[in-house]
């Protein structure tokens, strides 16, 4: 992993911190799908790409997160940003750099 993608995943996970992002840390086998936290973070700062989020691609938005987003724009507003996060969307392809895990289609289910 280069610098540049250790900076990158290092933001987006801060960044993602207060919306209860699920984590897989490879080097620990007992750790599957915990949450992300500051300590988890702290921890690993060093090792970070021994954590990877477990996020949902673009392209799985539904039809009513779509209308609720407005994705109409080609820049994101923050409060854009903070939506995708706390709905756990990857806008910065970090499946494809295979820096995050694709999220299994319920791990981020709603509960009512």
């Amino acid at each position: 992993m280069t610098q540049k993608e250790k900076q990158l995943l290092l933001k987006d996970l801060c960044a993602r911190l207060p919306y209860g992002v699920k984590v897989d840390v490879s080097s620990v086998e007992e750790w599957k799908e915990l949450t992300l936290t500051p300590f988890i973070l702290s921890n690993y700062y060093d090792d970070i790409e021994k954590i990877k989020p477990y996020l949902r691609p673009m392209s799985s938005m539904t039809e009513e997160e779509y209308t609720e987003f407005g994705y109409d724009t080609l820049r994101y507003t923050m409060q854009d940003i903070d939506w995708l996060n706390a709905h756990h969307f990857d806008y910065r392809d970090l499946i494809e750099k295979e820096l995050a895990l694709e999220a299994p289609t319920d791990m981020y289910k709603k509960t009512k």
